[in-house]
């Protein structure tokens, strides 16, 4: 017999772009398995507008931090898609939720019960893995999302290049930028540079020194929503380890990605010739301020050759 209809569930994962897209298969399994349950997803607010359009949750409730108010909802169950914990524990216990959905942690009973967390598993398959352990099937290959409107008329040969990274560890040098963009425009297509606010410092370098109309800096003028509706009409994506990356599989654009410090096993995308992951094989500190060694190592040959590859 399903749930009375006035029973919710509280799902935690205030975090970025990339970690919303990849908790999609989870959040729709929950869907699924709880259709008569009123879920109440708790995202941050730069990401907010994209999980309205998901449809799955009936509520969308925005944070700026775990030290951010948690309301006493009382639901029957909190979920912790946030993170290892124990600060995310604490935050959906605050809640006075009927259960706890998280990973094992040595300092919150609550969460005796789940499984053990494995630092070297795939960030889609370790939500899918939690919800399996409590009977609820997900399905890790469905990541695609509906795609937004396109704000940027139709062209053919648009590429999106998306300069920034949300750390140093994961920046690809601005300049190196620099030449692949001008190798992208002696090659016929139309580059578009993307990022938030403090990235748009970046991106008008690169277009300025790429000889890049300002007009085509996309980076800090648009919000989830409307990045997601430019990188839809795309016919590449060039990326760092980035959320926008996600966004090309979410969406089914084809991709470069370029990794460095955290290897494509555990934040990468699906295997398949529609996205081509360069990486040295080296791993370090993804929150580092410097660009990583293993990152540096990806030449501006290589990302052209596989831009025109794909």
């Amino acid at each position: 017999m399903p749930r009375p209809r006035e029973q919710s569930v509280v799902v935690l994962r205030a975090l970025g772009l990339g970690d919303l897209l990849t908790g999609v298969p989870a959040l729709r399994g929950l869907r699924v398995a709880l259709p008569h349950d009123r879920i109440e997803l708790v995202v941050s607010r730069a990401v907010a507008p994209l999980a309205r359009l998901l449809g799955v949750a009936d509520e969308i409730t925005t944070i700026a931090s775990l030290y951010d108010h948690a309301p006493e909802t009382a639901p029957f169950l909190a979920l912790n898609l946030h993170g290892s914990g124990p600060e995310s524990h604490d935050w959906l216990l605050r809640t006075k939720p009927g259960s706890l959905l998280a990973f094992v942690h040595p300092s919150i009973p609550a969460s005796f019960g789940g499984p053990r967390w494995r630092s070297d598993e795939h960030e889609v398959g370790r939500w899918c893995r939690l919800l399996a352990s409590a009977g609820i099937e997900t399905d890790a290959a469905d990541l695609s999302i509906p795609a937004p409107a396109d704000p940027l008329p139709a062209d053919p040969d648009r590429v999106v290049v998306h300069v920034g990274a949300g750390a140093g560890a994961r920046r690809w040098p601005p300049r190196r930028w620099v030449e692949v963009v001008r190798g992208l425009v002696r090659d016929g297509r139309t580059p578009w540079l993307t990022g938030d606010e403090e990235e748009r410092p970046i991106a008008l370098f690169v277009a300025e020194e790429a000889g890049l109309a300002p007009d085509h800096v996309l980076a800090g003028r648009t919000d989830v929503v409307e990045l997601a509706g430019v990188v839809a009409g795309a016919r590449l994506v060039l990326a760092g380890d980035t959320g926008v990356g996600h966004l090309a599989t979410a969406l089914g654009r084809p991709s470069v990605l370029l990794f460095g410090p955290t290897p494509p096993s555990r934040w990468g995308p699906p295997p398949g010739d529609r996205h081509v992951v360069l990486w040295k094989g080296t791993t370090g500190d993804p929150h580092a301020d410097e660009p990583d060694p293993g990152l540096l190592e990806i030449t501006v040959d290589e990302v052209l050759e596989a831009a025109a590859a794909v």
